[in-house]
């Protein structure tokens, strides 16, 4: 029997879409799609519900296989699964297990997995679906003002879910039937600023942070108490006049607009050190530096925070005084691995300026500088290990001509490190832009505009332990931003610019299956098992895909 996936495609898509805010759990499915005979007769029956049960956060500590209880899995960041049902030996009988479409916006969030649970989300709406058949149990909805660009996903703690809004507030709700607990708001909607990130729960601390491109707002990230949602520490990317860090800035900064460091993505956290680790967004004005002189923290940073007290334990900067918009935001993954002969505890970032930083996590020594992609910015290394800008990249009132462009050589979709094959692997584009700084002598503007020239992506592994490129697949014209996810299995997914879903061999980079699913990947794949049987989520548009090996297949 054929399958036509195609045609599972446009019926999904052409379903009639439901109404309904909050609804419960006896009311699940009235907004899902009536999937294809074929798949209702594969699957025999549905559920009429499925109950959430109670997440122990002391599961976080090493997820079992049947879960994907956090944005990235697991605190590490690296995206890789020890499941191996699906493998590079029968990636061919892969097949579609249901399809869920949302009527809405581009999905960019990575669903989570809790005792047999979906839960994803787009800006103000929330889904829960049962993780073996696609059907829905509950669909919240809200209306805000704000920057709808997208949303990356949920948190959980207990019954508890946690996700950000494009108004700024942070939103609790009950995982059973998806009503509100409570609502806060974690910064002022009218200065523009707005939150699309996942939080991350670390014990009894919600930790979340902020988006935003106006002048002079500052970042910052927070932890709140999960019970309650009251505020229990905040740690301002911007030192306060005379605490260190503050030198950085310009001394009469009362006068010149500045702000920046949003802290855009979710981070990761080491138990055994107990150390946050997350990455910061650009300092402003953006393109006009020439108002705010010195390296500007702790913007475009990684800094490792104390998650107890928000303390700060040690920062790296890889974009100093950055004139170009290149967040540092990129997710800091962290591995054990041997290095110069040496076991350490390391942290790899592909960042978004086009080099490539290993670090010592336990204390933020600079390890390894190295180009993941072409860059014309920086001719050179500093003793600590960051890229020296060449003067003539800087935004000029005629324009400069840069790469990379300013929506980066990557950006936020998920990279992932595979402990197998020890390489780094990053999603990464060839992208220039013509900075303009349309503001000079005038350092309390906005600074400037950019226009992108052209783009074409990539999906690059790299040697962790000297930084080069070990190999390289093109997957064409315009910029991917789609993310990454390795398993045991040696295998490696993601989706390339034409609309095709890829599994890729992890050490070479051939590709082993690929499917044209009618559409782009714009968020990042996870992966699960339930009664035996792994399964693959894969978001393409506005519409959640679960593949899996056919019930009656071996795994091995």
């Amino acid at each position: 029997m054929v399958f036509n996936f195609r045609g599972a495609i446009e019926s999904a898509r052409g379903c009639k879409k439901r109404s309904g805010k909050k609804a419960g759990p006896g009311l699940a499915g009235k907004g899902s799609c009536a999937l294809l005979p074929l798949l209702l007769f594969a699957l025999g029956f549905y559920p009429r519900f499925a109950s959430a049960q109670e997440l122990d956060p002391a599961a976080l500590l090493k997820p079992p296989t049947d879960t994907w209880p956090t944005y990235n899995g697991d605190y590490s960041g690296k995206r890789f699964s020890t499941l191996d049902q699906i493998n590079a030996g029968n990636i061919n009988s892969l097949t579609l297990a249901w399809a869920f479409p949302t009527h809405s916006t581009t999905i960019k969030s990575t669903p989570l997995e809790v005792n047999g649970t979906l839960y994803f989300s787009v800006p103000d709406n929330v889904w829960a679906v049962d993780a073996r058949f696609g059907r829905r149990i509950w669909h919240y909805e809200r209306k805000s003002e704000g920057d709808h660009i997208g949303h990356r996903g949920l948190a959980m703690y207990k019954n508890w879910l946690y996700f950000t809004t494009p108004d700024a507030h942070l939103i609790c709700l009950d995982a059973r039937d998806g009503t509100v607990r409570w609502d806060i708001e974690l910064a002022d909607p009218k200065l523009e600023y707005f939150s699309t990130m996942a939080p991350l729960v670390v014990r009894d601390h919600v930790i979340v942070g902020v988006s935003g491109d106006v002048t002079d707002i500052p970042g910052f990230l927070e932890s709140l108490d999960p019970e309650t949602g009251k505020i229990q520490w905040r740690w301002k990317t911007e030192p306060e006049p005379g605490q260190p860090g503050s030198e950085t800035w310009p001394k009469n900064s009362d006068a010149i607009l500045h702000g920046g460091g949003m802290t855009w993505m979710t981070g990761t956290y080491d138990p055994s050190l107990n150390l946050l680790f997350w990455g910061t967004g650009n300092p402003n004005p953006v393109l006009a530096g020439e108002g705010r002189p010195g390296d500007n923290l702790y913007t475009c940073s990684i800094v490792a925070l104390n998650p107890d007290t928000g303390k700060l334990v040690w920062y790296f900067q890889p974009s100093p005084h950055d004139v170009h918009d290149w967040d540092a935001v990129e997710t800091p993954v962290l591995f054990n691995a041997e290095f110069k002969g040496q076991q350490r505890k390391l942290l790899a970032q592909a960042s978004r300026n086009g080099f490539f930083f290993v670090l010592d996590r336990t204390n933020g020594e600079h390890l390894i500088t190295s180009q993941f992609i072409d860059q014309t910015w920086a001719n050179g290394i500093d003793h600590r290990g960051r890229p020296i800008a060449r003067p003539e990249a800087t935004p000029t009132p005629d324009g400069a001509l840069v790469e990379p462009g300013s929506d980066g050589s990557t950006n936020w979709m998920a990279p992932s490190f595979d402990p197998q094959t020890e390489l780094f692997y990053v999603n990464c584009r060839r992208l220039f832009s013509i900075y303009y700084n349309t503001a000079e002598g005038k350092p309390e503007g906005w600074g400037g505009r950019d226009r992108n020239l052209w783009a074409n992506s990539t999906l690059r592994a790299l040697d962790y332990r000297t930084g080069k490129v070990v190999w390289n697949h093109e997957i064409g014209d315009g910029e991917s931003i789609a993310g990454i996810l390795t398993t045991a299995g040696h295998l490696l997914f993601s989706a390339d610019n034409s609309g095709n879903l890829l599994a890729l061999d992890p050490a070479t980079g051939k590709t082993l299956w690929h499917l044209n699913a009618g559409g782009k990947l714009n968020a990042s794949p996870m992966t699960y098992e339930l009664d035996g049987r792994q399964y693959v989520i894969l978001a393409v548009e506005d519409v959640l895909y679960a593949f899996a090996l056919p019930a009656s297949l071996p795994s091995r």
